[in-house]
């Protein structure tokens, strides 16, 4: 699976999160409340969607808990953090090193994915994961669950 080492720059972000676990999986909820309200947000930039996943300290992704809590978040850029819709809240994703990778095949198989990612990949790069929010970008080509899908997968890292 390719990859891209890239910075982000901080970004300015509105939309809804919900705490959850594997187990508890809430993010067809999520999305089903964000989606026919993102219109609402009036300093949006572009058309891409953002799922972000917020892990605390003791999250342990080598010690796989499919009970463990992390936050989730449904949301698009924004210019700014001034006129947020009702119930929405503001994230701001830090300045940091990403690695970038393509999921290419429907949401439901995104296991492989993160299985290559943190099993293989990761262990036999240069970088370490660092804690900052992880997140999927879903733009154009992004289709749910179609086999034709695509969507970008960014893994905060910084050098070993």
């Amino acid at each position: 699976m390719e990859y891209k080492i890239k910075t982000v720059v901080e970004k300015n972000l509105v939309g809804l999160r919900v705490k959850m676990s594997l187990t508890n999986n809430s993010t067809h909820q999520l999305w089903s409340s964000f989606m026919p309200r993102r219109k609402e947000i009036k300093n949006s930039i572009g058309s891409e969607l953002f799922s972000i996943q917020v892990y605390s300290d003791s999250y342990d992704f080598k010690k796989f808990n499919p009970n463990a809590s992390f936050e989730k978040w449904a949301a698009v850029e924004v210019t700014d953090h001034n006129n947020v819709p009702a119930e929405m809240e503001t994230l701001m994703l830090p300045r940091g090193l990403y690695a970038a990778f393509i999921h290419q095949g429907a949401a439901n198989e995104f296991t492989k994915t993160f299985n290559y990612i943190f099993n293989e990949w990761l262990p036999n790069s240069n970088y370490l994961l660092d804690h900052r929010p992880h997140f999927e970008i879903m733009g154009d080509k992004y289709k749910g669950n179609d086999s034709t899908s695509e969507e970008e997968v960014w893994i905060p890292i910084k050098s070993r």
